[in-house]
């Protein structure tokens, strides 16, 4: 049955998409006030307490985050523990590829695309659990390689930072931890998973904050980073995940995924407005490149829904 409400879904994914694409700008408008592993063990703490006294407010105090059931809490916390992880190393990682990025180079554009690579790498990993990968995949991963070409060469060779080739990895962490959350999720909960992945990132982004970066505490202005850290915790964190788990209540997943994917154009529309960052043609060509490519993997489940739909009308 296709679903009535994908249009409201869309709109609550879309704000979503807005809120994560912000965040770039508050990542890298933080990036010179904390260190960056810092920076996530911080955001991931207090958004495990936003979105845990959200979770008691939403069930009325009927549900805790970890529950009394020994074999359910035990399931929560590995697929907590896992996720967390993944998390705090693609949170981790993407941090500190914004923070070694010279400052004329347009972060949150090239942040944003680089990023939404995982949309690309998902589908080719399930290669490895053995699934069905379409022609049309395959075609939208050679548009994204061209696409990222253009973005980090866009000087030429030379052209490439070591901001590029951590984000690129960041993607990969990021693909990894997108498919745990999809195996964990029905089982654990969405809101209760992210809870207590949160707090696994949170913790394990402190303690390596603690072994590295301790010789930084003195310079942290926390004055200057509190307003990026309330923009990371509260909206990018607890409510840019729960509008996730609402919208796709709503919306048919093909139509999530695509309003998930203009995560990246408000990341570089964000550094455009906000920041005044400026990109060369090849960047603006590589990001539409990217992008187009990112829709284009998604084509095979928009043409199957459409398909659904038409059998639907010539049974009726």
């Amino acid at each position: 049955m296709v679903k009535k409400d994908n249009i409201k879904g869309s709109l609550i994914l879309t704000l979503a998409s807005l809120i994560w694409g912000l965040a770039f700008v508050a990542q890298d408008g933080v990036s010179d006030k904390m260190p960056p592993i810092m920076v996530n063990a911080v955001r991931f703490i207090i958004a495990f307490f936003l979105l845990s006294l959200f979770y008691r407010i939403i069930s009325r105090g009927k549900e805790k985050v970890f529950e009394k059931d020994k074999a359910a809490r035990k399931t929560a916390l590995t697929g907590g523990a896992i996720c967390g992880a993944l998390l705090a190393l693609a949170t981790n990682v993407q941090q500190i590829g914004i923070t070694v990025y010279p400052d004329n180079v347009a972060v949150s554009a090239r942040g944003g695309f680089l990023t939404a690579l995982y949309v690309i790498i998902v589908p080719v990993l399930s290669v490895f659990l053995r699934k069905k990968i379409k022609a049309v995949v395959w075609l939208a991963v050679l548009v994204a390689m061209t696409g990222v070409y253009l973005i980090c060469f866009s000087s030429g060779i030379g052209g490439v930072y070591l901001g590029d080739i951590l984000l690129i990895a960041c993607s990969f962490c990021f693909s990894f931890q997108i498919m745990f959350v999809d195996k964990y999720c029905d089982i654990v909960g969405g809101v209760r998973l992210s809870c207590i992945q949160f707090l696994f990132c949170g913790i394990i982004s402190g303690v390596f904050s603690i072994i590295f970066e301790s010789s930084k505490f003195s310079t942290v202005d926390i004055k200057g980073a509190a307003p990026y850290l309330f923009y990371l915790a509260f909206f990018s964190s607890a409510i840019g995940y729960t509008l996730q788990v609402v919208g796709q209540k709503y919306a048919e997943p093909y139509i999530a995924s695509l309003a998930m994917s203009l995560e990246s154009v408000f990341a570089t529309l964000g550094g455009w407005v906000i920041m005044h960052n400026s990109m060369s043609f090849n960047e603006i060509i590589g990001s539409a490149l990217v992008f187009a490519a990112i829709i284009l993997a998604q084509t095979p489940e928009i043409m199957e829904a459409v398909k659904q739909k038409q059998n639907k009308k010539a049974d009726e």
